[in-house]
C-alpha cells in the first residue's frame, strides 16, 4: 500500500491542523492505520493508531485529549486532528499501515513537516 501524507505547516502554539493520509494500491480497510513522529535529534515516537473499522483507537499519553484520529475507508484516508497545538509537537508526521494482526507497521508515508511556534 502507498500512503501519501499532508496538512502539516506552521501552526502558534494552542492552534489546530488537521493531517491527511492518502491510502492507495490495495484494500485499505484491511490496515490499521498509525501516526507517527521524528522531532529534530529524536527517535520517531508513536502519536495514534486506528483499528481497521475505525472503532478502537489508541494515543500516546502526550497527545491524549488533543489529538483525535480517524478514517474514512470510502475515501481511503486515515487523518489526524490535532488541537491545542504545543512547541514540543514539532516534528515530521508520519503516517503508517499494518495488515490487521501483524505487528509491525510495513508501510510508511513520506511525512509532512508540522512546525508550533511559541
Amino acid at each position: 500500500v502507498q500512503l501519501q501524507a499532508s496538512g502539516g505547516g506552521l501552526v502558534q502554539a494552542g492552534g489546530s491542523l488537521r493531517l491527511s493520509c492518502a491510502a492507495s494500491g490495495r484494500t485499505f480497510s484491511n490496515y490499521e492505520m498509525g501516526w507517527f513522529r521524528q522531532a529534530p535529534g529524536k527517535e520517531r515516537e508513536f502519536v495514534a493508531a486506528i483499528s481497521t473499522s475505525g472503532g478502537s483507537t489508541y494515543y500516546a499519553d502526550s497527545v491524549k485529549g488533543r489529538f483525535t484520529i480517524s478514517r474514512d475507508n470510502a475515501k481511503n484516508t486515515v487523518y489526524l486532528q490535532m488541537n491545542s497545538l504545543r512547541p514540543e509537537d514539532t516534528a515530521v508526521y508520519y503516517c503508517s499501515a499494518r495488515l490487521a494482526g501483524v505487528l509491525q507497521y510495513d508501510y510508511w508515508g513520506q511525512g509532512t513537516e508540522v512546525t508550533v511556534s511559541s
